[in-house]
C-alpha cells in the first residue's frame, strides 16, 4: 500500500480515514482499490505462507480495510475482516482455552453474551459477569476461584446498552497481572474516539457493520492486534471455520470509513445537545450519557476517550392521568410510534438516527430497565432531531 507505518504516524485520524488503505502511487492506477471477485487464485507447487491460494484464506478486497482499521487503531499489524460482527467475537472467544474463565461485562451486547452463555452451558469455559463500571468487582473476578484465575477479559466501553464506562487502564493492568489477555469491543466508540490498545488491551474488536461502514449497508466485523501470536491464531480460526467477509462489502467498508471522521464529529456534537435538552425533561425518568457531568461515567470517558461518542439512552417516564395510564415500557413504545424523523430499527452507527426500546429484544436481561430507549444519533440537522423527539414525548401528555 502507498502509505507507510512512519507517514501514518504523522497524520492526523481526520486524514487517516481517507489516506490509509491505498493503492501504490503508480502513473494510470485507480485511487481506489479494486473490487476482486474471484474464488482462486493461480499457482503451482506447494503453498506459502504469502501465497494466497483460496478465497476464504484471502482476497485483496480485504487487505486495504484491514490495514487501515489497523493504522487507526494503532496497531503493528494488519486487521482480519469477518463476516459479522458476531464472527470475529466467536473467532475472539477461541482465544479462550478449554475450561477456560471468561470476565464479562454485566450489561453487553448481547450476542457476545449469548455466545459466551452457550459455550459456558456446554462446559466449554467459565462465565463469570461481573459490572465493569466496579473496579475493584471486576479485579476479585479476575482472581482464581475454585483454582482458576480468569484467561480472558472481555470489556466493553460504554457497554451496550447501559452505557458505563470501566476504568481500561487499571483493568487491562489487573487482567494482565492475572495472567488474562483483554479482548475490548470498541464498536461504540470507534477508534477515532478510543483505543483500546493504547489502553492495554491485546485485541480490538469491531461490528463493522455500525460506525465503521456507517451506512446500515453491510454486515461484517473486524479484530486487531500487535500480538503476532494472538493474530496467528485468529487468522487461523478464521480461514478453518469460514466466518469470511464478501469481498463486495469489505469495499463498501472501506468506502464508508472514508467518511467516519465526518460523521462522527457531527453525530458526537449533536448526541450532546439532544442530552442537554433531554436531561430534566417531565417525560424522561432518567439519561444515560457519558458526556453528561452528572452522568457515573463523564470522569472516566473524559479521561480515556476523545468525545462521548453519540449512544444515548433514556428511561421513559409512565404516563399517570386520568384518561388512563401507560406503563413506562408502554409509554416507550407509543412515543417511538410517534416519532416522524428518527428511525425505529435496532443497530447502530448509521447516517440515520435509530431508535427502540431495548428490552422488545428477549436476549437483553431483566437488569436492562423495560422503559429503556436506545438513540443512535446520525448526521441529520440536530433541530430537527430535537423536534422530533419534544413532539414524540409530547404525544405522552395528552
Amino acid at each position: 500500500m502507498s502509505l507507510s507505518e512512519e507517514q501514518a504516524a504523522t497524520l492526523s485520524p481526520d486524514s487517516l480515514v481517507v489516506a490509509a488503505g491505498r493503492p501504490p502511487r503508480t502513473r494510470d492506477e485507480p485511487v481506489n482499490p479494486p473490487l476482486v471477485l474471484s474464488s482462486t487464485y493461480f499457482g503451482t507447487g506447494p503453498l506459502g505462507d504469502g501465497d494466497r491460494g483460496y478465497g476464504r484464506y484471502s482476497n485483496p478486497t480485504w487487505d486495504p480495510f484491514e490495514e487501515a482499521l489497523a493504522q487507526l487503531e494503532g496497531a503493528d499489524l494488519p486487521g482480519l475482516l469477518y463476516a459479522s460482527g458476531l464472527a470475529a467475537v466467536s473467532s475472539a472467544l477461541s482465544l479462550v482455552p478449554a475450561q477456560g474463565v471468561l470476565v464479562m461485562p454485566s450489561h453487553s451486547y448481547a450476542g457476545s453474551v449469548t455466545m459466551a452463555a452457550e459455550l459456558a452451558a456446554k462446559g466449554f469455559l467459565e462465565l463469570r459477569t461481573v459490572d465493569i463500571a466496579d473496579t475493584d468487582a471486576v479485579v476479585a473476578a479476575l482472581a482464581p476461584a475454585s483454582g482458576r484465575a480468569a484467561s480472558m477479559l472481555w470489556l466493553e466501553s460504554p457497554t451496550n446498552p447501559m452505557l458505563g464506562v470501566a476504568d481500561m487502564r487499571a483493568l487491562t493492568t489487573a487482567a494482565h497481572e492475572a495472567g488474562a489477555i483483554v479482548v475490548t469491543d470498541n464498536t461504540f466508540s470507534t477508534p477515532l474516539v478510543q483505543q483500546p490498545l493504547s489502553l492495554g488491551s491485546d485485541v480490538v474488536l469491531h461490528s463493522v457493520t455500525k460506525y465503521l461502514s456507517g451506512h446500515s449497508d453491510v454486515v461484517l466485523g473486524a479484530l486487531v492486534t500487535s500480538d503476532a501470536g494472538l493474530r496467528a491464531a485468529l487468522l487461523h480460526h478464521r480461514t478453518i471455520h469460514g466466518g469470511i467477509a464478501g469481498p463486495f462489502e469489505a469495499w463498501l467498508a472501506l468506502r464508508g470509513l472514508r467518511t467516519l471522521a465526518l460523521r462522527i464529529e457531527r453525530s458526537q456534537a449533536s448526541a450532546q445537545v439532544l442530552a442537554d435538552r433531554l436531561n430534566g425533561h417531565p417525560r424522561v425518568a432518567g439519561i444515560r450519557f457519558p458526556g453528561l457531568a452528572s452522568d457515573p461515567g463523564h470522569v472516566r470517558a473524559k479521561k480515556q476517550m476523545k468525545g462521548f461518542g453519540s449512544i444515548l439512552c433514556i428511561e421513559v417516564a409512565p404516563v399517570v392521568g386520568d384518561t388512563g395510564s401507560l406503563s413506562g415500557a408502554e409509554a416507550a413504545d407509543r412515543m417511538i410510534r410517534a416519532l416522524r424523523l428518527w428511525l425505529p430499527a435496532t443497530s447502530l452507527g448509521g447516517v440515520e438516527s435509530l431508535i427502540e426500546r431495548r428490552r422488545r429484544h428477549t436476549a437483553e436481561p431483566e437488569s436492562v430497565p423495560d422503559n429503556l430507549v436506545r438513540m443512535s444519533v446520525g448526521i441529520e440537522n440536530v433541530d430537527d432531531l430535537w423536534a422530533d423527539l419534544d413532539q414524540a414525548l409530547g404525544t405522552l401528555d395528552g
